[in-house]
């Protein structure tokens, strides 16, 4: 590829995942040492360079992913921009698919080479800047992804398949780049992987997943450290007392179960029985009383009974998970699943049973916000929109949990600052606050 003189605008469009979203950063700092403008996820992303981090995980992420591309692709044609990359977990699952099959692609790069693209470009990829971002977020919190890849063979997941092995990051690695974050002024963390619970397996032969979150815990400046996507099966327990007894780390956890009936956990390959994930649940809210849990569920999998699901939202009722997502299975390429059962349930009774679970954790949610009203919690102050601040409680990860909203008329807030908030009132997915 030509080289380009005139360093222009770079824009950086990421769809999918939070870990996604931190690959974006590390990318991003690199155009900005090298003097290029960035930009990311701009209302009309027009830059001299386009480039798309792709999401390759489910059926409707894939789609959302090709559209994309080929909304740039015809720009491209059009020459409306110079140069269209993409990288990610699309293109490093269908990378000669895509190749293939468009061509106004500049160059498609996989979910670990994507510094290429700087190669590519005539550009030096500066490696004493690898632990550097430039953040997409508000300034105030980041996420931390401690390792990529992962070990489990679940029946529906694709993961496995786009990122390989479980690789931890050494934790000096992570330690280094939260002090580095800290310096610029963030005060949250959300630690991320595929996988949080074999943290440090594969590396120290150990989980070592307590001694990262207690170590980074002892950095100053890190006033909120939040975990993000654990497993069930082989959970590392110890963790429970380092959340219990340090101030800050969250007492949130986000451990995703799927389901909940034997027939279903073993057709998914989860390596946890019904008996043990009630065990799981008891122990974590006896463990860390003021817990606030976060699950998702894949309701439709190929041999699922309407029996299955019954005894599921007999466990979402018992369990009252402060937050919970539902999603329909998706047969894909690859899959132990795919190639073992055949997806014989509907794509519209998927739908309504995903929709009949969430309409359950509606009112539990709604019942959880409720109970809070009068209470008083320490709120970050994520931004201003329309009639007031919005921030967030510990128990409120970024994106995706409920919000603390506070009149825009109340004295001295700033955004990315904690305040305690007397919360007044309440909606199904909301708090209101003063």
């Amino acid at each position: 590829m030509e080289n380009i003189i005139n360093k222009g605008i770079v824009d950086v469009i990421t769809l999918g995942c939070s870990k996604n979203l931190v690959d974006s950063e590390q990318l991003m700092r690199q155009f900005d040492v090298l003097g290029y403008t960035v930009r990311h996820d701009a209302e009309n992303p027009d830059g001299d360079i386009v480039i798309i981090n792709t999401c390759g995980f489910i059926g409707d992420a894939k789609e959302e992913s090709i559209n994309t591309i080929l909304q740039f692709a015809d720009l491209r044609k059009q020459q409306k921009i110079q140069k269209l990359f993409v990288m990610g977990c699309l293109s490093e699952r269908y990378l000669k698919e895509l190749r293939s099959e468009m061509p106004e692609v500049d160059k498609f790069y996989g979910k670990f080479n994507y510094n290429d693209i700087l190669t590519d470009l005539g550009q030096d990829y500066r490696a004493d800047l690898r632990l550097e971002r430039t953040l997409t977020t508000p300034n105030h919190y980041a996420y931390i992804k401690i390792s990529e890849g992962c070990n489990r063979t679940c029946s529906y997941c694709a993961i496995p398949i786009i990122t390989g092995k479980h690789r931890s990051r050494t934790m000096e690695d992570i330690e280094n780049e939260v002090k580095g974050l800290v310096s610029n002024g963030v005060k949250e963390f959300q630690l991320i992987a595929q996988d949080l619970s074999y943290y440090g397996q594969d590396r120290y032969k150990v989980s070592k997943l307590r001694e990262l979150t207690q170590r980074l815990s002892d950095i100053n400046g890190v006033e909120w450290l939040r975990l993000h996507y654990a497993y069930p099966a082989h959970f590392p327990y110890d963790l429970l007392k380092v959340m219990r007894e340090r101030d800050n780390v969250c007492n949130y956890l986000d451990i995703a179960l799927q389901h909940v009936s034997d027939n279903m956990l073993t057709k998914m390959r989860r390596n946890i029985t019904s008996a043990q994930t009630y065990e799981l649940i008891d122990c974590l809210r006896t463990e860390v009383p003021d817990i606030h849990l976060r699950t998702t569920l894949l309701l439709g999998h190929p041999g699922e009974t309407e029996e299955d699901v019954e005894e599921l939202k007999t466990f979402i009722r018992k369990a009252r998970f402060e937050r919970l997502g539902a999603f329909a299975f998706s047969n894909e390429e690859g899959t132990y699943a795919y190639k073992t059962f055949k997806d014989d349930i509907p794509e519209e009774v998927k739908h309504r049973r995903v929709d009949e679970i969430m309409s359950i954790q509606q009112g539990i949610s709604a019942e959880i916000n409720q109970a809070k009203i009068g209470k008083t919690l320490k709120v970050m102050i994520d931004r201003v929109e329309d009639e007031y601040f919005v921030g967030r409680t510990e128990y409120d990860s970024p994106e995706v949990d409920p919000e603390v909203l506070i009149p825009i008329t109340t004295q001295g807030v700033k955004k990315g600052a904690f305040y305690n908030a007397k919360i007044v009132g309440s909606t199904d997915f909301d708090l209101y606050g003063e």
